[in-house]
């Protein structure tokens, strides 16, 4: 294979990649998700208009998942246009007992809702294989869908201590809303 073939595959590949990217992020999403620590219920086609911020924590007990939570809790009245969505793939009992560690209004003010079996982060494509507390789970992960209900964001973190930050989540609130 000569420089210019490869040169075009490689090209090919790149315009491919970019393409599926762009396709993949104008995908317009069904999100319902039961809230294990109220009765509410996640439903993203009722919250067109605003960004929505989905947070994928971890399964089982993780101090990093209530720290990054509570720094979210925390902060996030400053971004009026983004509600937080948190996510566990736990028992709705375990859940709840996790939840405890909250604090009473923090909990009222942002439900925790349940992945069942973990379907959504499977859906939408979050690495599955982390080793942690003996269990196979998902990487953490935030993901940023825009007004119209598509993905525009994603991170993963590569460890149960790599999240994306407040004011990380926040800047990209700024550059999408320009």
């Amino acid at each position: 294979m000569n420089n210019t073939t490869a040169g075009i595959k490689n090209g090919l590949l790149v315009l491919l990649l970019i393409l599926s990217n762009t396709l993949y992020a104008q995908t317009s999403l069904n999100i319902q998700l039961p809230s294990a620590t109220d009765n509410t219920q996640f439903n993203l086609k009722k919250e067109r208009g605003k960004f929505i911020a989905l947070h994928f924590l971890l399964k089982t007990e993780c101090p990093y998942c209530i720290k990054h939570t509570q720094e979210y809790f925390a902060k996030a009245g400053t971004l009026k246009n983004v509600k937080q969505i948190f996510i566990k793939p736990d028992s709705e009992q375990e859940i709840r007992e996790w939840a405890k560690k909250l604090t009473k209004t923090d909990q009222a003010k942002f439900p925790i809702y349940r992945d069942i079996d973990a379907k959504l982060a499977k859906q939408l494509k979050i690495p599955n294989g982390y080793r942690f507390h003996n269990q196979t789970v998902h990487y953490p992960a935030t993901i940023l869908i825009n007004p119209k209900g598509e993905e525009i964001y994603r991170y993963v973190g590569k460890n149960n201590t790599d999240r994306l930050s407040f004011d990380q989540l926040a800047a990209k609130v700024k550059e999408f809303s320009r």
